[in-house]
């Protein structure tokens, strides 16, 4: 997945502007409250149809969203209930975005189809992720993470190309649960465990 370098290059960009922040004393558990709204703010313009619009707005509340974790770290205040918190309203946010594409495309049975089957593959790459890391297996492997889900997702809207994008994330988003299915069964096996639950 692209995420991981994604991350170390604005590494360099985002700690001064965390340690900025951190100055100001605001919690990163508000960062992350903030960032949400504002991801409901670019589902609520999505919804109205300024689909271009929305794919520009979506690039600032991105970077506003990685924020909270690099001030969280500045501060010392990274905590599991902080990192519990920024990846469920992560997927809150995620939803409230195709719920917006949900209500442009009311009506049209094909891209109703295509948002409800990204949302489910959506999901479920989070929810195997999450099960596997249960069962202390780390689970990170897969074509379309949520770096590459939003990035389609940003240039679909921004060339005016969504349905094209809704057919690659309905797609993708499905393969890397089965992905991820796929890499939790085969190292329970290295483990040596056998047969089926």
């Amino acid at each position: 997945m692209a995420e991981k370098p994604l991350r170390e290059w604005t590494k360099g960009v985002l700690t001064p502007i965390a340690r900025l922040i951190s100055r100001t004393g605001v919690s990163p558990n508000l960062l992350t409250v903030v960032g949400f709204l504002a991801t409901l703010g670019v589902a609520y313009v999505l919804a109205l149809g300024h689909q271009r619009v929305a794919g520009l707005l979506m690039v600032p509340v991105g970077l506003l969203d990685a924020i909270d974790g690099a001030v969280a770290r500045t501060m010392s205040r990274a905590t599991r209930f902080g990192a519990f918190l920024d990846s469920t309203l992560d997927r809150f946010a995620e939803i409230a975005l195709y719920l917006g594409l949900l209500y442009l495309y009311r009506g049209t049975t094909v891209e109703t189809v295509l948002i409800y089957l990204t949302i489910t593959g959506s999901l479920m790459v989070s929810y195997t992720r999450a099960r596997a890391e249960g069962l202390d297996v780390e689970c990170k492997v897969g074509l379309f993470g949520r770096f590459e889900r939003l990035g389609v997702l940003v240039l679909g809207l921004v060339l005016e190309r969504t349905v094209i994008a809704l057919i690659i994330l309905a797609i993708f988003s499905n393969l890397t649960a089965l992905q991820r299915m796929w890499h939790v069964r085969k190292v329970t096996m290295e483990l040596g465990e056998k047969g089926d639950q």
